[in-house]
């Protein structure tokens, strides 16, 4: 119930600040208008003080009864990949995947195309995951479990 309510008032405020407009998008793509990238700065920053607070009072996740932890990585080639991935994607299509699904919940038939695109793109990378992951699994699963004579040795 928390996520859909999040979820509501990300698109809605997405909606309302004209983020979900190509030519809002294009114009930022061009340079030619810095607002997306200061409504992004603003955000980053909220988001990054608002994580620090929480981490200091030691909150605990909304969605699931844990602490919240994360730590630091360092940069890495997938990371690099994946931003080129996404940031070619998202002048392509004039659309980052937030505004694409306030997109979709408006009616803007458009947006339908870009989601596809989305949701093809995110089953291509845990499609990948599984295949790189499934040696392994297999190997586990193959290896035959010692006698129950042996075990009890």
């Amino acid at each position: 119930m928390a996520g859909a309510a999040i979820g509501a008032v990300f698109g809605a405020t997405l909606c309302w600040t004209g983020m979900i407009s190509p030519d809002v998008i294009r114009d930022a793509l061009l340079f030619h208008d810095p607002y997306l990238f200061l409504f992004f700065g603003s955000a980053v920053a909220t988001a990054a003080v608002g994580t620090r607070l929480l981490r200091r009072v030691r909150s605990r996740a909304l969605l699931v009864d844990a602490p919240l932890h994360w730590s630091p990585e360092r940069v890495e080639r997938r990371h690099v990949a994946g931003a080129l991935i996404f940031g070619t994607g998202w002048g392509v299509a004039e659309a980052c995947p937030g505004p694409v699904l306030a997109q979709v919940g408006q009616g803007i038939g458009w947006g339908a195309i870009t989601l596809a695109g989305v949701v093809a793109g995110v089953w291509l990378h845990l499609r990948q995951g599984a295949a790189e992951t499934e040696p392994a699994t297999q190997a586990a699963s193959t290896k035959v479990p010692p006698a129950r004579s042996e075990a009890l040795a």
